[in-house]
C-alpha cells in the first residue's frame, strides 16, 4: 500500500486551486498542440494534392503517377499512414475542391482529415461544403454527427419555419429565434409510422431525448413532458417544455398529428401566457411557442400568425422517411481511407 509522504499529507493553503489551474492550462496546451498538428497535416495533404494537380496539368501525367507516388512514399515512410493511393486521390480532390489556400488554413484546415473526407464525399457544391465545415467547427460535431446533419439536410432546413418573430421580438433576438427553428423536423430516429398518434410521438421523443435535442439544435435544454400548469384551479398540460440557453427563454412545443389549423394557435398562445406568468422569471425573455404538425398550408400559417403578438412558429415534422441518396463520386470510399488512417483523426466523437 502506497502512502503519501508526510510532507504531502496536507496541502498548503491555495494549493488545490493552483493545481486545478495548472491542470486546465496543461489540457489547453495539449488541445492546442493537437490542433496545430492536425492543421499541419491537412495543409500538407492540400499541398501534395496541389502538386499532383499541377504536374498532371502541365506535364500530362496520367493517373498511374499516383500509384507510383503511393508506392514510393510508403517505401520511404513505412511508419506513416496516409500515403495510400486512395488517400492521395482524396488529396488531389481536396486541393481541387479548395483552390484557395487561405480557406484551407482558416476553415477546413481546422477540421480533422476524416471530416474533410465526409465533406468531399457527401457534398458537391463549394458553398455547401464551406457552410457545413463552419457548422462542424462551431458545434464541435463528431464525424458521424456531421454525416447525419448532411444527410438530413440540416442547414437547408435551418430558419425555414413559418414564424412571426420579426414582428413579435426585438432584433437581434428575432433573428436568433428564427434561425433556432427549422422546417421540417426529422424524427426518423423514432422508428414510428406516419399514422402514430400525438402521445405516441411525444413519448418516443422523450425516450430518445438525446437525439431529439440534437435535431432541435444547439441551445435547447429539456425541461419536461406533460408539464402541469394550474390556471384558476383547472389543470392544463404542456406537451413538451424546453429552455433555450442562448435565447434565454422557455420554448413550448405542441404536437398535432394532423394538418395545421388556425385554432391551434389559440391553445398555444394560452400556454405561452401561463408559462410567462408562472414559470418565467425577471431575467427571462418572453416564451416562444413552436407548433409541430404533420402538414401545413404555408399561406394559411402566415395568415394565422399575422395578428398574433406572442412569438410563435409553425413547422412540420417527418417520421419515417428515406434519407437522401448519398452523392456518388469517383473517389474511394471513406471506409477505405479509414482502414489506412485508423480512427485517430476523430474530433470529439462523443460531442454532439
Amino acid at each position: 500500500m502506497n502512502e503519501k509522504p508526510a510532507s504531502l499529507a496536507t496541502s498548503p493553503e491555495g494549493y488545490a486551486d493552483w493545481l486545478a489551474e495548472l491542470k486546465k492550462r496543461i489540457h489547453q496546451a495539449q488541445q492546442r498542440a493537437t490542433l496545430a498538428v492536425n492543421q499541419e497535416l491537412v495543409l500538407l495533404y492540400w499541398q501534395i494534392g496541389q502538386d499532383i494537380l499541377q504536374r498532371q496539368a502541365e506535364q500530362g501525367w496520367g493517373a498511374k503517377v499516383i500509384d507510383r507516388l503511393a508506392h514510393d512514399l510508403r517505401t520511404t515512410f513505412p511508419d506513416v499512414k496516409g500515403f495510400s493511393r486512395a488517400n492521395l486521390m482524396y488529396m488531389r480532390a481536396f486541393a481541387e475542391a479548395w483552390p484557395d489556400a487561405e480557406i484551407v488554413q482558416q476553415a477546413v484546415g481546422r477540421l480533422p482529415w476524416g471530416h474533410n473526407l465526409v465533406l468531399l464525399s457527401k457534398l458537391k457544391d463549394y458553398s455547401d461544403r464551406l457552410a457545413y465545415a463552419h457548422a462542424a467547427l462551431e458545434h464541435g460535431w463528431s464525424r458521424n454527427i456531421l454525416v447525419m446533419q448532411i444527410e438530413t439536410r440540416l442547414l437547408e432546413r435551418q430558419g425555414a419555419a413559418v414564424t412571426n418573430f420579426e414582428a413579435s421580438l426585438p432584433k437581434p433576438q428575432s433573428d436568433l429565434a428564427r434561425e433556432s427553428l427549422k422546417d421540417p423536423y426529422r424524427f426518423d430516429f423514432l422508428g414510428l409510422s406516419a399514422e402514430s398518434q400525438e402521445r405516441e410521438v411525444e413519448g418516443a421523443l422523450v425516450r430518445h431525448v438525446t437525439e431529439f435535442l440534437l435535431e432541435l439544435g444547439a441551445g435547447f435544454a429539456f425541461v419536461g413532458r406533460q408539464v402541469l400548469l394550474d390556471v384558476g384551479g383547472e389543470e392544463f398540460f404542456l406537451d413538451l417544455l424546453f429552455y433555450h440557453l442562448k435565447l434565454r427563454c422557455y420554448v413550448v412545443i405542441e404536437l398535432k398529428t394532423g394538418k395545421f389549423k388556425p385554432e391551434h394557435l389559440g391553445q398555444l398562445g394560452f400556454y405561452l401566457t401561463a408559462v410567462d406568468r408562472q414559470l418565467k422569471n425577471e431575467h427571462d425573455n418572453p416564451s416562444i411557442g413552436l407548433l409541430l404538425c404533420k402538414s401545413k398550408n404555408k399561406i394559411v400559417a402566415e395568415y394565422a400568425l399575422s395578428d398574433k403578438s406572442q412569438p410563435m412558429g409553425i413547422a412540420e415534422y417527418k417520421l419515417l422517411e428515406s434519407l437522401p441518396a448519398e452523392l456518388q463520386t469517383g473517389l474511394p470510399s471513406i471506409k477505405q481511407i479509414e482502414q489506412e488512417l485508423g480512427d485517430s483523426d476523430r474530433m470529439g466523437e462523443n460531442n454532439t
